[in-house]
């Protein structure tokens, strides 16, 4: 049954509801998850051990003044850079805590662990550091780049179903069979803890922050998180960042229908099953949540790059494109933003590029109708060139178009400063005499 079906009805006892949802806040955040039977609240104390427990292990990665991003959103923006982690994502954290709780028993039976991504890596390059033999359970489709970093860190990893959910029900059957001990990715008090050590850093690295905007898939890094910062400044704003494709915890606290509707780019945020327990510790913690659609991640991820010089992942990406979404709220404020990791495929990210090198108008497509004579190739470039542009491409066709016999069809594509620059090109070609249009509005 889909989580959002399973909703419970508020019970007030006669209370209002605002009453009813008052005493909810006071109530402690609750865990039951990971396949255990046992139930406990998670508060700042857990996070102050697992602080302890994993510090000498995981890298204290920056939080770094986003300049260039600050100048263009108007307002100081600070990015916590856990794509500098082990393994280039937080989840190294909450793996490493629930690692080091093991029993010697349990370490010596090994672990299993369902991911296609960063909590995978996580999980096997700390076990395999511990001396605990590690499986991993991916879904059949899993970029062949991921496999294989997950076995270069010591994990064997399992091949099976098409979809997570296949993967998960195949991982739970493992557990029971062999006995192993399960690292869930976020439905577990431990691991949550440990994601909750991010909110520590950024506090301490940058007190003043005013909001701290964090992506949301299980719910594991924001339950742990929103715990810390409430705990260590209770004024603090909080806002989760979701993928509109991927809205499941969103659309729990709303009250409406998720959309799971297509591929995201922020797969490390595509969650249709977040954990309850995180769930209600962010509803009861966290102040905003706001989606993106894909095209908006997209441009945040380029924009990280193109402006930071920071590779951040599609998760990532849903948190910046939060950002600046919500840019005119957050002017004169000192905002956080949490780059959960940095693990994007390097053929997602080329082609990102060039699109947004598209958007921008630094790459733009010329199309000519043109006598099919010569030199006309040599004209044209030739004024392209004293133009200050540079030819990337040429495609020459004379066969497959509706134009005259002794004219031709010509498309060059170009790198430019930018669309007001493409844009002077093409009326010094017009006024040349060319006949020609451009992709660029």
């Amino acid at each position: 049954m889909p989580i959002w079906s399973r909703r419970p009805k508020v019970a007030t006892d006669g209370k209002s509801e605002n009453e009813a949802r008052a005493s909810r806040k006071r109530g402690p955040f609750l865990f039951q998850g990971s396949g255990h039977n046992w139930r406990m609240s998670l508060d700042f104390d857990d996070i102050k051990k697992a602080r302890a427990a994993i510090r000498d292990a995981t890298v204290l990665t920056p939080t770094v003044h986003a300049t260039r991003l600050s100048q263009k959103l108007g307002f100081d923006l600070y990015l916590k850079l856990e794509n500098l982690q082990h393994t280039n994502a937080f989840k190294a954290r909450g793996a490493l805590n629930k690692l080091l709780s093991l029993t010697p028993e349990q370490r010596a039976v090994g672990v299993i662990a369902c991911s296609a991504g960063n909590h995978a890596q996580g999980v096997a390059y700390n076990a395999t550091r511990l001396g605990i033999a590690s499986t991993i359970v991916m879904p059949h489709g899993t970029p062949f780049n991921k496999i294989q970093r997950t076995r270069d860190f010591g994990a064997t990893v399992e091949l099976h179903g098409t979809s997570f959910d296949e993967a998960m029900a195949f991982t739970h059957d493992l557990t029971k069979r062999e006995g192993l001990q399960l690292i869930h990715p976020f439905d577990d008090l431990l691991v949550a803890a440990g994601q909750g050590t991010v909110a520590c850093e950024m506090l301490e690295q940058v007190p003043g922050l005013d909001t701290i905007v964090v992506p949301i898939g299980g719910g594991g890094l924001m339950a742990g998180m929103a715990v810390a910062a409430k705990a260590m400044k209770p004024g603090i704003e909080l806002i989760g960042a979701q993928a509109l494709l991927f809205d499941a915890v969103k659309s729990w606290i709303d009250g409406t229908r998720p959309h799971f509707d297509g591929a995201t780019l922020a797969e490390g945020i595509a969650v249709k099953e977040p954990s309850e327990a995180n769930i209600e510790v962010i509803r009861t913690h966290v102040d905003q949540i706001e989606t993106a659609t894909e095209a908006e991640i997209e441009t945040a991820v380029f924009d990280l790059l193109s402006n930071e010089k920071i590779v951040a992942e599609g998760a990532a990406g849903a948190g910046m494109a939060v950002v600046e979404k919500l840019a005119r709220d957050f002017q004169s404020k000192k905002i956080g933003l949490v780059v959960c990791g940095g693990n994007i495929d390097s053929r997602v990210l080329s082609t990102l590029i060039l699109r947004g090198l598209v958007r921008d108008g630094r790459i733009a497509r010329l199309t000519f109708e043109i006598d099919d004579t010569p030199g006309q190739l040599a004209e044209i470039s030739r004024m392209i060139g004293e133009a200050g542009a540079n030819v990337v491409e040429v495609i020459h066709q004379r066969m497959f178009q509706s134009i005259a016999l002794k004219q031709a069809e010509l498309d060059i594509v170009i790198e430019a400063r930018d669309r007001f620059h493409v844009h002077e090109l093409v009326e010094q070609l017009r006024q040349a005499g060319f006949k020609v249009t451009t992709d660029i509005d």
